[in-house]
């Protein structure tokens, strides 16, 4: 991660809010309650709140009996959390009304091309990839005329919105206050380092999905400040992320919460656990005989 210049201390909150997110198209695994126990672990230290948010924007792959799972192995865990659990899927008026607010600033447009369509054309653009490793936008769409595009999506052709990247920065220009754009990381003893965030290299991102009302990057901002998460505790793979969801706070008004970033744990062949590859489910380890205290030592945590 780049590093910083100064170190300062995170200034004392009646209470901090802290959350965990997961999506629930698959079990957890050890990656999971690492993140889950972190969050939890700090907001216990720092005489915060812990809140559990159920990310299921995409309903299609969003399986109930995932929910329920994941619950019971939060609680397994002895984890405690304030009710009620937010669910995304309730909240797509709410993401529609940020997308709007974007939408009066002439900052996103929509976009038809598929992802074929976009690897063909950023293959030679150039423009090399997010960091998520997926190729550059190439601004297939970024200057067809709005009547056009109604015109398509009145006819029934999907589209996703996306952020006019270059109109976004400028527009942040013109908010004195919030430049240098910045998130402060937070290291667990309550110190903090600012960090430079640089949205640019994610390029036009997708803020409206085709197939979801919103985009993980939209809802998670939206939701965080309805919520009123102070700090964000989430893997070192969303690091990246975090400068666009300082571009995203800063232009629709949002508080800038603290973050921290934790290290990812990864399987004996060096690859980062994950549910698509197959890792081991918490509740698969609890029904081998697993206590949490062997998970706790699995993901170096100290009961």
């Amino acid at each position: 991660m780049p590093g910083a210049e100064t170190t300062t201390t995170i200034t004392a909150m009646p209470s901090h809010v802290f959350r965990f997110a997961p999506s629930p198209n698959g079990p957890l695994h050890l990656g999971h309650a690492l993140s889950a126990l972190t969050g939890f672990r700090l907001a216990r230290r720092h005489g915060g709140r812990f809140l559990v948010r159920i990310e299921d924007i995409d309903t299609a792959r969003t399986r109930e009996e995932h929910v329920a799972s994941i619950l019971a192995d939060l609680a397994w865990l002895g984890i405690t959390w304030e009710q009620p659990v937010l669910r995304q899927s309730r909240r797509f008026a709410a993401y529609a009304e940020a997308a709007r607010c974007l939408d009066a600033m002439g900052l996103i447009y929509p976009c038809f091309a598929t992802r074929s369509d976009i690897a063909a054309a950023a293959a030679s653009s150039g423009l090399g990839n997010d960091p998520d490793g997926a190729p550059l936008y190439p601004g297939i769409d970024r200057s067809l005329p709005r009547r056009e595009a109604e015109a398509r999506i009145a006819a029934g052709e999907a589209a996703a919105w996306r952020l006019d990247m270059a109109r976004a920065l400028e527009a942040v220009a013109s908010f004195p206050a919030a430049l240098p754009l910045s998130f402060s990381e937070s290291a667990p003893d309550g110190t903090a380092r600012p960090i430079a965030a640089d949205p640019s290299r994610w390029g036009d991102a997708v803020i409206l999905r085709k197939d979801t009302p919103a985009s993980y990057h939209l809802a998670v901002v939206v939701d965080d400040a309805a919520q009123g998460v102070t700090w964000v505790t989430r893997g070192a793979d969303l690091f990246a992320a975090t400068d666009l969801h300082r571009l995203l706070q800063t232009l629709l008004g949002l508080p800038e919460p603290f973050y921290s970033h934790h290290p990812l744990i990864f399987d004996a062949t060096g690859a980062k656990l994950s549910k698509s590859a197959g890792a081991p489910s918490l509740s698969e380890l609890r029904a081998a005989g697993w206590t949490p205290t062997d998970v706790f030592s699995a993901i170096g945590i100290r009961d």
